[in-house]
């Protein structure tokens, strides 16, 4: 019986380190830590691609008119609607679980130096740098 127990424990451990090793996906819909949008992270070229799919508030308080990127700098882009809008693609692998490139960030209209880690089953940190300042967020899965 003890034998049997050790052999048990030992083919447990097995699979919890395999299950551990295993790389994790980011694909899905993820809950940025404010509430405010849901953003579809989804495989493109050999990274991966994140556009916004929903927002607590879609549409532009002082307009009515549906939000759009609005502090863009470049005026041609800032009258896209913010619901489709790319924050990152072709983010590339650079670890596991864990892609880097840049992202863009819609309450500035800037673009970052950043990396997507995927921390757990149901958690994403986004971490973006300018120069030596860096900052992130934990998202989480949505719709489960």
């Amino acid at each position: 019986m003890t034998i049997r127990f050790a052999a048990l424990i030992v083919i447990l451990a097995a699979l919890f380190g395999a299950n551990s090793a295993r790389a994790q996906s980011a694909d899905g819909t993820w809950l940025t830590q404010a509430g405010d949008a849901r953003v579809k992270i989804s495989k493109c070229g050999g990274g991966i691609c994140g556009h916004i799919v929903w927002l607590r508030e879609p549409m532009d308080t002082t307009t009515g008119q549906p939000a759009t990127d609005s502090k863009n700098p470049n005026r041609a882009l800032a009258k896209r609607p913010m619901i489709g809008l790319p924050l990152f693609s072709g983010m590339q692998p650079s670890g596991p679980n864990k892609w880097s490139g840049q992202i863009y960030n819609a309450d500035d209209g800037s673009t970052y130096a950043s990396s997507v880690t995927v921390t757990g089953a149901d958690s994403l940190r986004v971490e973006g740098c300018v120069g030596a300042l860096c900052g992130g967020e934990t998202w989480t899965r949505a719709g489960r």
